[in-house]
């Protein structure tokens, strides 16, 4: 059985994200039919029934059902479960070519193209919602229209991208959903047939996706990545918005704002970013010193969203006056508290200040240009991975200190408990995931003497190709 986790968690963050109508399906294996009794709730059926009457019981009555091979209305779904040996009629090609192909020949080959669990090894299938965590699945069952299976498949495609393969061997879809799922380990996506609409009474518009259990993380990774990104379900059409420039991808749309940021003397602007509690002070300080110079976001958003300026307005007309203090400034650690619990306020805030800061932030860039184009820029940005502006930089610096450390410094600093600062920190990403998008790397987790070697050796690399560039 593999390691349990917090489905409801999961779950609820992924339907809240695709916005399904209907729950996503556990389903499991078992080899010893007497481990359906302890499931809690689980129904067992009071007549015969398919397997897609049962899926559709979980993902549209709520139920938590269990079967063996004597609850099925005839062998062919147990054989895909590998429950029954494959009948006869079946074998020689007489059951498909009543209805579903021309001849006993294309029957057998049908047949045949059919995946299967292996036979004997199961002996019994258990199903409920996974967002009551019923018991840790093999796999999971995703019913979803057309669009939102297309974000589905991006987000699992979104980190060690490959491409994926979907079948359709006809009718007894849940062979290609669930019997190739479970014989590939990888997500399978077909098309529910005929019976699957009649009996299990699929919609028109249902596709259906079964995930290995392992990979439904990683789906509500990706899911969450796109949405900040910008591709979300429901997908908006562009034509609404009339100037469809703004509907495009960044990399379409942004090539003239990162031209205009990186500028086409010899300046050199090195994004940073880390966490809370990375050291990031005393490592900026070093750079200075060098001559860098440093224009700081946590500054320009403090700027912006002062008393009575545009951003602060739209700020209290939004999330209410109870964010503000008696001085009627920002009370950031209440509205931090505010979106850290609610992604979609999350954005909201940031559609408010964000261009704000980004145009009080060119005017920085450019005054700091205009006196000198060799000028090394140091911008930090905490949340820059965050609100992908990583693109806009010629390199980014990632300082990085262990999550354990980052906490127990946190807590310190602020005077807050761990859970606190555990969090706080949630609301960022993860400083491993940061990692990968970083072209130098300081290990600042105990700022001595080796943090400002590592500062020497980056500031060296910045000169030298600064002079490449000119030559």
């Amino acid at each position: 059985m593999n390691e349990s986790r917090s489905w409801t968690k999961i779950v609820r963050s992924m339907e809240r994200l695709l916005r399904l109508k209907s729950f996503p399906v556990a389903f499991k294996m078992l080899e010893n039919e007497r481990d359906l009794d302890s499931i809690p709730f689980i129904r067992r059926p009071a007549g015969k029934v398919t397997l897609c009457q049962m899926i559709t019981q979980v993902r549209n009555f709520d139920w938590t059902v269990g079967a063996d091979r004597d609850d099925f209305v005839s062998p062919t779904c147990p054989s895909i479960l590998g429950l029954t040996e494959i009948p006869d009629l079946n074998r020689d090609g007489t059951f498909r070519s009543i209805v579903w192909v021309k001849t006993k020949a294309d029957a057998k080959r049908y047949e045949a193209a059919i995946p299967r669990l292996p036979l004997g090894k199961y002996n019994a299938v258990a199903m409920a919602p996974l967002v009551y965590n019923p018991f840790e699945p093999d796999i999971v069952l995703i019913y979803a229209n057309p669009a939102q299976m297309m974000i589905l498949i991006n987000a699992l495609q979104f980190e060690n991208y490959e491409v994926m393969n979907f079948y359709c061997v006809g009718e007894s879809s849940c062979s290609d959903a669930i019997a190739r799922c479970y014989l590939t380990t990888k997500p399978s996506m077909t098309i529910p047939c005929y019976g699957e609409r009649r009996y299990g009474h699929a919609q028109d518009e249902d596709l259906v996706m079964a995930i290995p259990a392992s990979q439904m993380e990683k789906a509500l990774k990706g899911l969450e990545a796109l949405y900040r990104r910008g591709i979300r379900y429901p997908i908006s059409f562009a034509g609404a918005e009339q100037d469809l420039t703004r509907a495009f991808p960044g990399s379409y749309g942004s090539l003239g704002q990162i031209e205009a940021i990186r500028g086409k003397d010899n300046r050199f602007l090195l994004g940073v970013t880390g966490g809370i509690a990375a050291g990031t002070a005393a490592v900026l300080e070093m750079f200075t010193k060098k001559g860098a110079s440093l224009i700081n976001y946590d500054l320009l958003s403090a700027s912006v969203m002062q008393a009575d300026k545009p951003a602060w307005k739209d700020m209290v007309t939004y999330f209410g006056e109870q964010i503000l203090n008696d001085d009627r400034t920002i009370n950031r650690e209440y509205l931090s508290n505010i979106i850290s619990r609610d992604m979609e306020k999350r954005k909201k805030l940031e559609s408010f200040t964000q261009p704000r800061i980004f145009a009080e932030f060119k005017n920085r860039l450019n005054a700091i240009t205009s006196i000198n184009p060799h000028a090394v820029v140091l911008v930090n940005a905490p949340l820059m991975i965050e609100l992908n502006l990583q693109y806009l930089f010629h390199k980014i610096l990632v300082l990085y200190t262990p999550e354990d450390v980052q906490i127990q410094r946190f807590m310190e600093w602020e005077g807050i408990s761990r859970d606190d600062a555990t969090r706080r920190l949630s609301g960022q990403l993860s400083i491993e995931e940061k990692l990968g998008y970083a072209d130098f790397v300081i290990n600042d987790e105990d700022l001595s003497q080796n943090t400002q070697n590592q500062v020497d050796e980056i500031w060296d690399e910045i000169l030298k190709i600064q002079e490449e560039q000119i030559n």
